[in-house]
């Protein structure tokens, strides 16, 4: 499955604002629309494309230590990451993984390592991530808003 990743302006909510996921993964990634009303310091958007059209979307957390404290100084964080439920099923959410390191130091070259927390409760989540090259750090971090995660890392 070939994909592409793209910067996403905070001035075009509407190029992904058709993006949704299954409602039980609402608690995992929440919404664009939640995502375009935080006001985020140091948060970043990226559209994932198949051919021109955006399937899925993911944030960018450049001051992600700040907030973690499992994330080294310079790491990025991968948040909200989601692939449209209409889409789901084709590859497209490991092709978007495998394709992030690539991606990434081309458009944040000092990072040296990108860093994630998926819920317990989603292994399809889990199995795509570590199938992406992620892998499991062995911390828990217990504060998920959905319950415990699973902290994941990706030498950039």
């Amino acid at each position: 499955m070939s994909v592409t990743l793209a910067p996403l302006s905070r001035d075009d909510p509407g190029r992904v604002a058709h993006i949704r996921v299954h409602p039980d993964q609402v608690r995992f990634s929440g919404t664009v629309a939640q995502a375009f009303a935080a006001d985020e310091a140091g948060v970043d958007f990226h559209a994932i494309l198949e051919g021109p059209q955006p399937v899925g979307f993911f944030k960018i957390d450049r001051l992600y230590p700040e907030t973690y404290p499992f994330a080294q100084p310079g790491e990025l964080g991968l948040r909200a990451f989601m692939v449209d439920a209409g889409c789901q099923g084709r590859g497209l959410a490991s092709a978007a993984i495998r394709a992030l390191p690539a991606y990434l130091r081309r458009h944040y070259r000092d990072a040296p390592a990108l860093v994630l927390t998926v819920n317990l409760a989603n292994p399809a989540a889990i199995r795509a991530y570590l199938k992406g090259g992620f892998t499991d750090t062995g911390e828990i971090w217990p504060h998920g808003a959905a319950g415990p995660q699973q902290v994941m890392r990706l030498s950039l």
